[in-house]
């Protein structure tokens, strides 16, 4: 997605970006991944996407070319990224792409930016010129499942007792052919409609949070 004159940047998840991704991952989900399972998911370059939303004005120049760059890096760039905000991904699996995780720092949520991070998500399915794209989602997670119907996923099946922590069922959900012109459109006009939404709010920080 054009983020042109927006204050954020979508980018692959790197392996220093574990540890604030799975602080995010502990405050968001019961069932949290392990920094393990993101670092062997990150390395699976042909099976699978990562990608991390981050806030520009809190970014760390990595492209500074100083003799001093490294030095500078390690002294300022914190256990935990504040400019990470959020973070998505998804398997390849022969003719689909099955999204694996999708989630946004809570003080930053309401803004869009777990619909940004779905949009950049299809946008990987389509270069990877998948059929379709699915996932399981909580059966009570009606804000999630409000999203993902938004963009064309429909119901297509129940796992019972899904979820370990509490034995709660998952839909599994499902587009109909993303190749489709049908639904291209569809998610063309979502998609520009997402970036007029991003345009056009207050992009400051959270009043509770800042860069330090």
């Amino acid at each position: 997605m054009e983020l042109s004159g927006l204050p954020y940047a979508v980018m692959p998840m790197a392996k220093r970006d574990i540890p604030t991704v799975s602080q995010i991952e502990r405050e968001v989900f019961s069932l949290p991944w392990s920094s393990t399972a993101f670092r062997y998911e990150i390395e699976r370059a042909n099976t699978a996407c990562y990608l991390v939303l981050r806030y520009t004005p809190w970014m760390i120049d990595e492209e500074e070319t100083s003799w001093l760059a490294p030095v500078r890096r390690v002294l300022r760039r914190p256990a935990f990224d504040p400019s990470l905000l959020g973070y998505g991904g998804c398997w390849f699996m022969v003719d689909e792409a099955h999204i694996s995780t999708l989630a946004v720092r809570p003080a930053w949520r309401g803004r869009g930016l777990g619909e940004l991070l779905l949009v950049s998500l299809i946008e990987e399915a389509y270069r990877h010129q998948v059929n379709l794209v699915t996932l399981e989602v909580r059966v009570g997670n009606l804000v999630a499942q409000n999203l993902y119907a938004k963009y064309g996923f429909r119901q297509v099946g129940r796992r019972k007792a899904y979820y370990s922590d509490n034995r709660e069922d998952a839909y599994i959900m499902t587009t109909d052919p993303i190749a489709s012109p049908a639904y291209r459109r569809q998610f063309d006009t979502l998609r520009d409609a997402l970036r007029r939404r991003l345009l056009a709010q207050p992009n400051d920080p959270p009043a509770e949070v800042s860069e330090l």
